[in-house]
């Protein structure tokens, strides 16, 4: 018997606390009788578990994906307006994976999607500071009280930024504009635009480079692979997961390039 936000999060439904927000507003049934209390047991292969009506799937083996996001995809499951996601281009991958935080319609870069929602919860929580490495190209060339601002933190919606890592990439070329490195501890929305732009650099061009220990400098815009079973581990490790190998499928490593997609209105 496990409690049913634990259940739902094994399933691929939605990461735990996005599970407890579905019981809270009443979404979700075992045995027909609706739930809202948290903490209830069931036991997901004798009972009849259900959301929005729908019957839950039994837990599906764990996929751990490593996307390199290409500009003009967004970075969620499905879109009103239309637009293409980023599940456009996971050809053949049928697990319910969803993508681990946000990379921006704008932006391009790693991309980490899972089923394993205790992993996504902990890796998107603030309270783990779990590392997230970026190459901008912004305006103009910052100055060193400028690079210290954002290295202190900027306030953004009331509340300062955690302190980050950033320095000036050196290079060859010159010009108006400067390539940063800035490595952050959080995940808030667009945050390294509205840093960049609070110190009077806006950015040009925005890449993610790293996610937690996980780098991959060979794959190209719109391929992905399985992260291989060290690599899970170390991102559990790193998000104060405990480090268990079980569940972690087949050595990943092959990229897979997505197939061709006709563009969307």
């Amino acid at each position: 018997m496990l409690r049913l936000q634990k259940i739902l999060s094994q399933a691929g439904v939605a990461s735990r606390r996005a599970a407890e927000k579905l019981i809270a507003e009443g979404r979700v049934t075992v045995n027909g009788q609706t739930i809202h209390e948290m903490g209830v047991k069931a036991d997901s292969a004798a009972d009849d578990i259900r959301v929005d009506g729908r019957r839950i799937k039994a837990a599906q083996r764990s996929r751990y994906i490593l996307l390199y996001k290409p500009k003009g995809y967004v970075t969620t499951r499905s879109d009103p307006h239309r637009r293409r996601t980023v599940m456009d281009l996971l050809a053949g991958v049928r697990e319910y994976v969803y993508p681990v935080g946000r990379l921006d319609y704008d932006s391009e870069g790693l991309l980490l999607l899972t089923n394993d929602g205790d992993l996504a919860a902990r890796l998107t929580h603030p309270r783990h500071g779990v590392e997230r490495t970026y190459e901008a190209r912004v305006a103009g060339t910052p100055d060193e009280r400028a690079l210290e601002r954002l290295r202190k933190g900027i306030p953004l919606d009331g509340h300062r930024t955690l302190p980050a890592s950033v320095a000036i990439v050196p290079s060859r070329h010159r010009g108006d504009d400067a390539v940063l490195l800035l490595t952050i501890r959080e995940g808030r929305n667009r945050q390294v635009r509205r840093m960049c732009e609070a110190v009077g650099h806006p950015v040009q061009t925005l890449r993610r480079t790293k996610v937690g220990p996980i780098s991959d400098r060979r794959l190209r815009p719109g391929e992905w692979r399985e992260l291989r079973p060290e690599e899970v581990v170390a991102l559990k490790k790193e998000s104060g997961g405990r480090n268990q190998e079980s569940g972690l499928g087949k050595a990943g490593g092959t990229r897979r390039k997505a197939r061709s997609l006709s563009p969307r209105p």
